[in-house]
């Protein structure tokens, strides 16, 4: 599924014109990326977290030239699910006929 077709559900279900869920849903995102930019984590209760993990420095080899190279530590996006949204895909009948 697309963002253009989350959109156009959204749409559908609230009623609302596409184009200002459209920038509600561009708002949402950038508000996401900003936050989590600025150290912030984002917990949405219900559906998951957004959370900013810290990796470790490590040294990493580049197999092309055969060295050594230092990959400081850093921090990358992740999301975390809720209970609540784990079990409702857990239960999906419809994941279940996908699977075979």
């Amino acid at each position: 599924m697309t963002k253009a077709e989350v959109i156009s559900q959204i749409a559908d279900k609230t009623g609302i014109d596409k184009s200002d869920v459209q920038t509600t849903v561009e708002a949402f995102f950038d508000v996401v990326k900003t936050s989590m930019a600025d150290g912030e984590n984002i917990y949405v209760r219900g559906f998951g977290s957004f959370v900013n993990k810290k990796r470790a420095k490590k040294i990493a080899r580049n197999i092309s030239k055969n060295t050594a190279i230092v990959i400081d530590e850093h921090f990358v996006p992740s999301f975390k699910p809720s209970k609540v949204f784990v079990e409702k895909i857990k239960t999906s009948d419809k994941i279940k006929l996908s699977d075979n």
